[in-house]
Order: structure tokens, then sequence, then C-alpha cells
């Protein structure tokens, strides 16, 4: 397919991934906030948990910080939207910011789709390269009783 025929074509090079880390996030029980024009409200307190993974011969390792939250939204047509901002800990002391959105539908009749756009804000220094690469991740509950959640996280190239 080409746009037009003065455009020269370019190759097709579909973006592919690895994973850079899985972190197992600690939460408290959802809050309700309310109804909204947009949908319910509710707030997850992120209480702690931890983090590891390597991509590219950078080890990530550490734990999650506990006083971040998911804010989220239960929109009129079923699906969740999740706003969540914490901070990650590195063992080496380094504390990265993660801003994770992520866009929950799950269908009665359908696979359960839980995607999301992870940015990362890290100080300069050695982890400052997650500034500048994309990250996409996904979102697992885990059992009720081990009140947490397993998010992984992928690196575009």
């Amino acid at each position: 397919m080409t746009l037009a025929p003065s455009i020269p074509l370019i190759p097709l090079h579909a973006p592919a991934s690895v994973l850079a880390w899985e972190a197992m996030v600690t939460v408290s029980p959802r809050q309700d906030l309310g109804l909204s024009p947009a949908g319910e409200r509710f707030i997850i307190p992120i209480t702690g948990g931890q983090f590891a993974g390597e991509v590219d011969g950078h080890v990530l390792r550490g734990r999650v910080l506990p006083g971040g939250a998911d804010r989220q939204l239960l929109r009129p047509d079923g699906v969740k939207e999740l706003d969540a901002l914490y901070e990650m800990a590195h063992e080496d002391g380094t504390v990265l910011t993660i801003h994770n959105r992520v866009t929950i539908d799950a269908p009665v009749n359908g696979p359960r789709y839980a995607f999301s756009h992870v940015k990362v804000t890290a100080p300069e220094g050695p982890h400052a390269w997650l500034n500048r690469r994309v990250f996409v991740g996904t979102l697992h509950a885990l059992p009720a009783e081990q009140q947490a959640v397993l998010i992984r996280v992928w690196m575009l190239r």
C-alpha cells in the first residue's frame, strides 16, 4: 500500500518487544469515590511489592514503594481505565517513578483485554536510559487473598 505516488516506499518494520521486568504489586482494598459523568470512580492504594527483570544488560531489581495509588474509572460501556502512579526503588537506591495507564475490556463472551502504556521517569545516572524508551504492559489480577496484581512490562524496539 502506498499513500501517494510521490512518497518513497519505506520498508515496513513492526516493533518488536522484550520483557523488561515483572512486578508483584501489593494493594489495599478498593475504595469507592463515587459516580462521575464519565462513570464510577475508585482508588486502590498501593502498599508495596517487588520487581525484577533484565533488558539489554541492564538489571532491574528492587521494591515497589508504598504510597502510590491506582485510580480507576469504570465507564458506562463496561471498560475500565486505570491510571496508576507509584515509585519503585532499585536495589542500588535509585527511585523510579512509574505511570501506568491501563485499558481493561472484559466482555462476557470474549477474551479479556488488559494492556497499558508505561512511562518511567528516572533521575540522571545509570537508569536514565529508561526515560528514552517506550514501554507497554499487561496486568493480571492474582487470587484475592494475595491482595496483589502482577504487572509485566515490555520495552519496544
